[in-house]
């Protein structure tokens, strides 16, 4: 059975729908015929002034909800409906509407909402958006600023409408007796409704510091504020982040491209010849076009960086940037010494010594930018230079702003109308839910990268299990749903990240595979040689050898990369390659070219492959691991410790495992012969502790060899 209380409520929620209606229709109304108008708020200030300040935020802001389905600036102009709705509702209460004086205050009152503050949401948003050249000349005629200028015209503009408005609204009104009035305010579903008379007498009857209603809005509008505000701190940080990172990825991206059309060995030149080549212009057309497909990358140069500063090879400006003045930036000509930039002083090692550095942030006489170093190396692999990339953080920080205003303004509209709701449920128990709420968004702000403490902080957010049958549990579920995707994404990254690594590693070892079936004397070669590489690196680690270089991450990249370390033989004839019998002495030098092939197919894919740095280890292995300790291997007879470690690792396994294998040309020696002439090479082939801890490893090394020879 359905009481009177019920009765009054679905009254008034018929009657906000048709506000709600009236509004929109208005809207559509006033846009067809291009009307200098609004009109949708005359909805709102109905509702507000027939049921009060619930129905008038209800109609104002549902209004703009559904508008934003078809204009998605209508929620950030959400507030201004919601305000115009509670200054309506708290006007009336006061009589406004009954004089003359009071209505012409609710139309200015009006004005200053849509008009004055009205303008400050598309200002912050997108700049100042004034084009009206009539009002421009009115207002500058009387010494003006723009600034004001435009406040003042959308204040003038905004005041027909509001004008419009109110006396719309009083027509209306005139068709509603007032004894209906009470069937449009909504009421506590248990409650019996009461007279705005009866309103009256109650606040009239005691006297009192402040209203258990205000201190319950009080309480839940910090509240919410604090939740708010962490929400916005950590987005404004994570949208910071995130254009920082994506416009560090559009200037890497543009000295990536940039550095692969330079060639290191020519930079030389183009400082000598002072860039009065051909070759040098071709090179400044591409940058060029480079520069300008390179968004909100407003510079490109090439320097070459030693200790007298940077010279000037290349240095390109943008010079048509949005809200980059031509003079802010000036091109310097080649050969042109610039000192280094103080603001670089923890990068300048790194930059003379020819490494990559981290994305450089600097604020100058050159302007607040983003910079981008990547290094260009001649055929001795050698810096000879660097191409730089700079982006204007003014710019982001007008997009950062921009951001701001759209969370502010939408926030805004929630906080009033959820502060409305309180005052009209000011006896319900929400407090305890928002505390919980504040402290678990608090805790999964501030959480760690681990997956488990993601997945244990979703569970505990869920765990609060809010139902409170309102916009709070609205926001509940939202939030709850954000943590979980979050923690879902964060997985699948995760797994995607394991993903490609197995899918790398699998390529590898059908690169080697590749190599390995072309060789009809290297059965399992690649699968002994990377297990015997294990053995030593973990014996070195065990024995604290080498510690500055043996690293959890370089004892990875050495055995994933070992099956790569013959790679080069891809390029050697079969004839070569598989020949039964002994080389001939031009026949082994063409063999030994695997070394130096080896090395360049992996610094291609060095160059190619983002996130590959195991490959780096790749690289010294198939190029050094015919090294000698004493300085007689190929194929640049490097010595002792000059030889990169992982060459020293490899080159132990590889000779080891070529002794014990059968090859068409010999037998497989007895293991204990192999390991004789390995020892017999400590110190003068081999590097001393590589072989210390081969030998010390010798149970682990029959296993090996039991599983693939099928021996002991």
């Amino acid at each position: 059975m359905v009481n009177n209380s019920q009765k009054h409520n679905l009254s008034a929620l018929f009657f906000c729908m048709a506000c709600i209606a009236l509004n929109l229709l208005l809207g559509i109304i006033v846009s067809k015929f291009e009307l200098p108008l609004y009109l949708d708020t005359v909805g709102t200030i109905v509702a507000s002034a027939t049921g009060g300040f619930l129905p008038g935020v209800i109609v104002g802001f549902t209004t703009n909800i559904i508008k934003n389905i078809y204009d998605y600036t209508a929620l950030y102009y959400s507030v201004l409906n919601v305000l115009v709705a509670f200054f309506a509702a708290w006007l009336t209460e006061r009589g406004w509407l009954k004089k003359k004086r009071g209505i012409l205050g609710m139309i200015i009152v009006f004005t200053l909402i849509g008009g004055g503050l009205g303008s400050f949401i598309p200002w912050f948003l997108d700049g100042l958006p004034y084009d009206s050249e009539f009002l421009s000349t009115v207002f500058s005629d009387m010494g003006f600023s723009l600034q004001t200028v435009y406040i003042l015209s959308n204040i003038s503009q905004d005041a027909l409408d509001k004008t419009v408005t109110v006396f719309l609204v009083l027509f209306i009104l005139q068709l509603i007796p007032q004894q209906y009035y009470c069937y449009f305010r909504f009421t506590g579903w248990m409650q019996t409704p009461v007279s705005t008379e009866d309103d009256a007498s109650q606040d009239n009857s005691v006297v009192r510091v402040m209203s258990l209603k205000t201190k319950v809005m009080l309480v839940f509008s910090l509240s919410l504020t604090t939740v708010a505000v962490v929400i916005v701190v950590i987005s404004m940080k994570v949208y910071r982040k995130t254009i920082v990172k994506e416009h560090t990825q559009i200037a890497q991206a543009a000295v990536e491209v940039a550095a692969s059309i330079l060639d290191g060995d020519e930079i030389d030149e183009y400082l000598i010849t002072c860039g009065n080549t051909h070759e040098y212009r071709e090179k400044e057309q591409l940058l060029q076009t480079i520069l300008y497909s390179a968004t909100d990358v407003i510079s490109l140069y090439v320097y070459k960086i030693d200790e007298e500063g940077s010279h000037v090879v290349f240095d390109l400006d943008e010079e048509d940037v949005p809200g980059v003045k031509k003079d802010d930036i000036s091109a310097e000509a080649i050969g042109t010494v610039i000192p280094i930039d103080p603001g670089y002083k923890n990068d300048i090692p790194a930059l003379l010594a020819g490494k990559e550095v981290d994305p450089i942030v600097t604020r100058d006489e050159y302007g607040y930018l983003l910079t981008v170093y990547h290094p260009v190396y001649d055929s001795e692999g050698k810096c000879a230079c660097y191409v730089g990339a700079d982006v204007d953080m003014e710019q982001l920080t007008d997009m950062e702003h921009s951001f701001a205003t759209e969370l502010i303004c939408v926030f805004m509209g929630f906080l009033i109308v959820l502060c409305v709701f309180v005052i009209w449920l000011s006896e319900y128990h929400i407090i305890y839910p928002i505390n919980e709420i504040t402290k678990c968004v608090d805790e999964y702000s501030n959480t760690t990268d681990s997956q488990e403490q993601l997945d244990e902080d979703v569970k505990k957010f869920r765990g609060i299990d809010v139902h409170t049958g309102d916009e709070l549990e609205q926001l509940y579920k939202a939030v709850c749903k954000m943590t979980l995707n979050q923690a879902e994404q964060m997985r699948s990254i995760r797994m995607l990240s394991e993903s490609t690594q197995k899918m790398q590693e699998g390529l590898i070892i059908t690169m080697a595979d590749m190599v390995e079936n072309r060789d009809s004397d290297t059965g399992a070669h690649i699968q002994k040689t990377a297990a015997y590489v294990k053995i030593i690196v973990e014996g070195l680690k065990k024995k604290g050898y080498y510690a500055e270089k043996i690293t959890p991450e370089f004892m990875s990249d050495v055995v994933k990369s070992a099956p790569l370390h013959d790679v080069g033989k891809i390029n050697i004839s079969d004839v070569v390659l598989n020949k039964p019998g002994k080389l001939t002495e031009e026949e082994y030098e063409i063999m030994k070219t695997h070394t130096t092939a080896g090395k360049q197919i992996i610094e291609k894919a060095i160059a190619t492959v983002e996130g590959g740095s195991y490959l780096k280890e790749a690289r010294n292995m198939a190029a050094y691991h015919h090294e000698r300790w004493d300085g007689k291997g190929y194929p640049e007879g490097l010595h002792g410790e000059v030889i990169p470690l992982a060459a020293r690792i490899m080159a132990v396994a590889d000779v080891f495992d070529a002794l014990t294998s059968p090859r068409v040309y010999k037998p497989a020696f007895p293991v204990e012969k192999a390991l004789s002439i390995i020892e017999e090479g400590k110190g003068t082939q081999f590097d001393p502790r590589c072989v210390e801890v081969f030998m010390d490893s010798l149970p682990e090394v029959k296993e090996i060899l039991k599983k693939y020879n099928g021996d002991m």
